[in-house]
């Protein structure tokens, strides 16, 4: 199945099928001219993947090299960077040259992101190979890297000229790697696609389900995702309805340590979180928040945080990239397949930490 990115300046296709990465080289064949090619991975994906997306590339006339890095959240950051520009300038990689981004979302939001900034920008596809990565942070042009203040700070947007998802890649997944890109998944149910919904609600929430439906699962989101993008390129509007549960999400993995909590796993937090105290005051339907819980519980997602710290989580709030002044643009579910924006104050945002 092809999905196409309309954006005006920068069309492009999310390609989804069974089975093809092996037809990677022909694939990028079909939008770049041969030339070299550097693949950004971490060492995990490295061992699984990398070789074989590096002869079919070379099968396909390309000159292809392979940077990898210590896999985690923890190694998203500038040192990394750093690495990868020096990587890139041993590869002679000109500006007419290109990068792969073969991995989860650590992996393509770095790899995004050193292809926007180096030489001012050089051209990169997304291959996602976690369920994260594939219905979420591989499409759309967010790229980025941690700091010890915040997630993602320091970042671009820079979109890819294509991305190629094979859902079979999820097989090799740990089953919490696996598991924790369900919280995107709900979260694209909640806010747009009631139909996702129903269909999150007939699976029995077992990794074999999650597996047996992942092309349907992967087109439902990058429907929603395409939307989004479409209609809010840069983030202003309604691609806002994407942070539902993220705003408290990131402040938890900021503030357990990256890599500690899984992103996938901090949304689905965040969503309940944000949900009961929004219900408490009346911006959201009384036990929607139950029926999210249960969802998340469902596939095997956490809901609590043992460590809550509320100062600790609402310093991390106000380095948020969704604040603008002293206000909060919080998203709220009014009703199953909507979303809204709820500004509130940073000080109001404290009601919503508190347990």
């Amino acid at each position: 199945m092809n999905i196409k990115i309309d954006l005006p300046h920068h069309p492009y296709d999310i390609q989804i099928e069974k089975g093809c990465l092996s037809q990677a080289g022909k694939w990028l064949r079909e939008l770049w001219q041969p030339q070299k090619v550097v693949i950004i991975t971490d060492n995990h994906v490295a061992s699984l993947y990398a070789e074989k997306v590096k002869l079919s590339l070379e099968d396909a006339g390309f000159q292809v090299a392979v940077f990898d890095f210590l896999e985690g959240e923890e190694r998203k950051n500038l040192t990394t960077v750093q690495k990868a520009y020096e990587f890139l300038v041993k590869q002679d990689l000109t500006r007419s040259d290109g990068i792969v981004a073969l991995g989860g979302g650590v992996v393509g939001d770095l790899a995004g992101f050193v292809a926007s900034t180096y030489m001012r920008g050089i051209h990169f596809v997304q291959i996602p190979t976690s369920l994260t990565a594939q219905v979420d942070s591989s499409i759309g042009g967010k790229t980025g890297v941690n700091t010890p203040f915040a997630k993602n700070m320091v970042g671009t947007f820079a979109q890819p000229d294509g991305v190629l998802i094979d859902p079979t890649v999820l097989e090799t997944l740990g089953k919490r790697e696996l598991i924790e890109g369900m919280g995107e998944v709900i979260k694209y149910g909640l806010i747009e696609d009631p139909e996702l919904w129903d269909l999150l609600s007939d699976m029995d929430g077992s990794v074999e389900s999650i597996l047996e439906h992942s092309e349907s699962l992967n087109e439902h989101s990058c429907q929603v995702k395409r939307k989004m993008v479409v209609e809010d390129e840069l983030d202003n509007g309604i691609r806002l309805y994407l942070n539902f549960g993220h705003t408290i999400g990131h402040a938890i993995e900021a503030t357990a340590g990256y890599g500690r909590v899984m992103h996938g796993e901090a949304v689905a937090m965040g969503m309940v979180q944000v949900s009961k105290v929004a219900e408490q005051k009346g911006l959201m339907p009384m036990g929607i928040t139950q029926s999210i819980r249960e969802m998340c519980q469902k596939f095997g997602l956490p809901v609590d945080y043992e460590n809550w710290d509320v100062d600790k989580l609402y310093q991390a709030l106000t380095h948020d990239k969704k604040a603008r002044g002293n206000t909060m643009k919080l998203v709220l579910v009014p009703e199953l397949g909507s979303a809204t924006i709820h500004p509130v104050s940073l000080e109001e945002m404290k009601d919503y930490l508190v347990k």
